[in-house]
């Protein structure tokens, strides 16, 4: 019985039809072509190496099913008495045997050429429907997972499919057909021979089978421990400063020690059942062998079968052990395969919360104004813990309004709503008088731009992180955006200029440099809504300054919502919205709240101290 993951799984060939269909006709041609070379050497070898007189038939012998065996003794012989003599007819014989596995060869080779096009390919489907699909997923997700078990998923799960289910398709399509018709010429040979095969054969299936079952959880446990080494790699490398400046290498050492042991624990019993298959298998297959010859001489003894005839099945028989040791392995790694392939379930199947309606409203431009009516909004829809509560606020085509308060008081949760990178739980957000929940999500976040406290850049060069995926963009639009984020200059003075890599995640670049370079990006989208998410609050003095006019040329004549570390760079906004703990308790403008004397006030008195 198929399971419901390989029959997912097995669904991608629908997109290599041809390649399924010439490799199992191919395949096809090679075990025919393998059958007869078998079938036809035979008697010519005979007949040449015979020291008997030729065999004279005085009439034609007509092929019958009936008698199949004579009618090939009589061609052999016919065709023998064609040459002069037994050593011109060897070396034909010799000729045509190179020709025939020649032919079986190159069939061979046209079905695994069509396979590996299968194999590669359903690997590239699955990986671009993950990347799809990642790219599609809520930020609420990730909040969830952890980013190397999520490389993981995408890499060497994959792989594994790769290895341990698509590896074993050219088995699946060209073994079973090995064993059909061999086992059909093993039923033409003898049937009670045969019959008493296949009975050995499937307690030999039922062996195997059980000991796959038992190697399905270890490999479930073995993935998920190495998921969890790969986590703590990308974390260290990420934070090799922190841990080098805190002197904790010893610690993370010793405890990626005993992560890495339990993996090799796991993985050291997971091989050495598996290795046990092959042996086993094998072990098993020459017990059926002996317990084949035993019967057959059996036959034999009691002249209910030839000799010759039993030679023959033994050969037959015995070409069967490699296909069925290849399948009895097969087993195991598609087990392994399908516990990776669940993995990757997970994520393909993952719901996504941040949906469209049928049919939304395109948001081509932005015209008056943003509401926040009522909003209320928790991370876990189970959690009656609000995270903001009943929030109402307006923002005109052109203010500037800040949100300020003390950490983890939501402000940029608030920033995040209106790109709907999370749903409001309840009330609405408007743009121009249209629900966002209605509107195109790539047409509404074509509208926002966004220049966030940590500068994200990519390991490529400064113009593509500028244009990042933006069409029929000019090298001077691209200078005159950098030279509007104040980053022309430092540019000019790299190696390769625009051209200049700039390492993984910009590290060549100075903190001030890669914001810079996130301001220019923003400039060029052009977009009218920009959101500032504590983007100068990391940044030295002589690099704020630098980056903080970049923001103000950024933020002209566009609609702004910054989200405020250093209240000396907001006050001259149009409204500040005061928050604590997910609410709004002081709102209006600089002088308007410092004159009431709350929680702005005592603020910017610490900031002032």
């Amino acid at each position: 019985m198929i399971s419901p993951d390989l029959k997912r799984l097995l669904a991608y060939l629908r997109n290599y039809k041809i390649n399924v269909v010439f490799n199992f006709f191919f395949n096809l041609l090679f075990i025919v072509f393998s059958l007869f070379s078998i079938g036809t050497i035979a008697p010519f070898l005979n007949l040449i190496f015979s020291e008997d007189k030729a065999i004279v038939y005085k009439a034609p012998v007509a092929f019958d099913i009936s008698n199949i065996k004579e009618y090939a003794s009589y061609k052999a012989n016919f065709v023998l008495n064609m040459f002069p003599d037994k050593s011109s007819a060897l070396i034909y014989l010799c000729i045509f045997i190179v020709f025939v596995f020649l032919l079986k060869n190159i069939f061979r080779y046209i079905a695994i050429y069509h396979m590996s096009s299968i194999r590669n390919g359903i690997v590239r489907d699955l990986q671009n429907e993950l990347y799809s699909k990642i790219l599609g997923l809520p930020l609420l997700f990730f909040s969830n997972e952890k980013k190397g078990d999520l490389m993981m998923r995408m890499t060497s799960d994959v792989k594994e499919v790769e290895y341990g289910v698509l590896g074993v398709l050219e088995i699946i399509f060209k073994d079973p057909l090995f064993i059909i018709l061999y086992l059909g010429t093993l039923l033409f040979i003898n049937i009670k021979l045969t019959l008493f095969v296949l009975l050995m054969v499937g307690i030999i299936g039922l062996i195997v089978n059980k000991i796959g079952k038992t190697l399905k959880r270890q490999s479930k446990d073995s993935q998920e421990k190495l998921s969890s080494i790969v986590s703590m790699i990308d974390e260290t490398i990420s934070g090799i400063r922190v841990i080098t400046a805190f002197g904790n290498s010893k610690f993370l050492s010793n405890k990626f020690n005993q992560h890495n042991e339990q993996y090799n624990n796991l993985m050291v019993r997971n091989l050495r059942r598996r290795d046990l298959s092959s042996p086993l298998s094998e072990f098993l297959i020459i017990c059926v062998l002996s317990c084949v010859l035993w019967f057959g001489g059996f036959l034999v003894f009691k002249k209910e079968i030839s000799s010759t005839i039993l030679i023959s099945y033994m050969i037959v028989f015995a070409s069967l052990i490699e296909p069925f040791k290849r399948i009895s392995n097969a087993s195991y790694n598609i087990q392994k395969g399908l516990i990776s392939f669940q993995r990757i379930k997970e994520i393909l199947d993952a719901k996504n919360t941040i949906t469209e309606i049928n049919e939304p409203k395109k948001l081509k431009h932005f015209e008056y104004s943003i509401e926040y009516n009522d909003i209320s909004f928790s991370y876990n829809q189970f959690d009656n813990k609000e995270v903001l509560k009943n929030i109402s606020f307006n923002i005109e085509k052109g203010k500037m309004i800040a949100l300020v308060g003390l950490s983890g008081s939501g402000k940029s949760t608030l920033a995040d709503l209106l790109c709907r990178f999370y749903d409001v739980t309840k009330g609405s957000i408007k743009i121009d008088g249209h629900n966002i929940k209605n509107v195109e999500l790539a047409s509404l976040r074509k509208q926002i731009s966004i220049v966030s406290q940590e500068p994200i850049l990519f390991n490529d060069t400064v113009k593509n992180n500028i244009v990042f995926g933006l069409e029929n963009i000019t090298d001077e639009m691209i200078i005159n955006a950098c030279k509007i984020a104040n980053a022309h200059d430092f540019i000019s003075k790299l190696e390769n200029k625009y051209d200049t890599f700039i390492g993984d995640r910009g590290m060549t670049l100075s903190g001030g440099e890669r914001q810079r370079l996130t301001i220019a990006r923003a400039v060029l989208r052009n977009s009218p809504i920009l959101i500032l998410d504590e983007a100068t609050s990391s940044l030295d003095s002589e690099s704020e300054k630098l980056v903080q006019d970049a923001l103000t040329n950024l933020m002209e004549n566009r609609t702004s919502i910054v989200i405020a570390h250093r209240l000396s760079t907001i006050q001259h906004a149009d409204e500040i919205l005061v928050m604590q703990q997910g609410e709004i308790i002081e709102r209006g403008t600089h002088n308007n709240l410092i004159a009431k004397n709350g929680l702005y006030t005592k603020l910017v008195g610490l900031q002032m101290v």
